[in-house]
């Protein structure tokens, strides 16, 4: 075991199986010393901790939830493409959306649920570039989708 995924665990933290796309893409794609993941959500033992919108059915604190949990499902992926975690040089950029009504206006601070996990579990090395975009509806009502690149050793 690795020393990302032994933090993992002292965190509570367990990944799970990468799931089969429901749709025609991979969950992830090598490209030279870089990966990078396709859109995931926000699900748990295969269903969505949380659906909806932010500023209808979901506040920014739960919006939060949803983003880290994103990126624990991100970091499944990650280790089924890289067999350890410890192989993630730094995490380069993230793309976020996040399913909002048209008033609501505070994706950055959803979208740090993400990126502040992100940093608890690689220090330095999880800092990234992101982008944090409102959008008025994503698959299956997931409240966040997300997409990293990440440099790998």
């Amino acid at each position: 075991m690795g020393k990302i995924e032994e933090k993992l665990k002292e965190i509570g933290i367990e990944l799970e199986k990468v799931p089969t796309p429901v749709a025609e893409y991979v969950p992830s794609k090598r490209v030279g010393n870089l990966v990078y993941t396709s859109g995931c959500d926000c699900r748990k033992n295969g269903e969505l901790i949380l659906k909806g919108k932010l500023g209808k059915d979901l506040d920014v604190s739960q919006g939060k939830e949803a983003a880290k949990q994103v990126v624990v499902n991100i970091l499944a992926v990650l280790q089924k493409e890289l067999g350890s975690l410890d192989e993630v040089k730094q995490v380069v950029k993230m793309l976020a959306f996040v399913n909002s009504t048209d008033e609501f206006a505070e994706q950055p601070y959803v979208i740090n649920g993400a990126s502040e996990f992100l940093v608890e579990v690689f220090g330095e090395k999880g800092r990234h570039a992101r982008s944090a975009i409102g959008t008025n509806t994503l698959p299956f009502d997931t409240p966040v989708e997300i997409e990293l690149i990440v440099e790998i050793n």
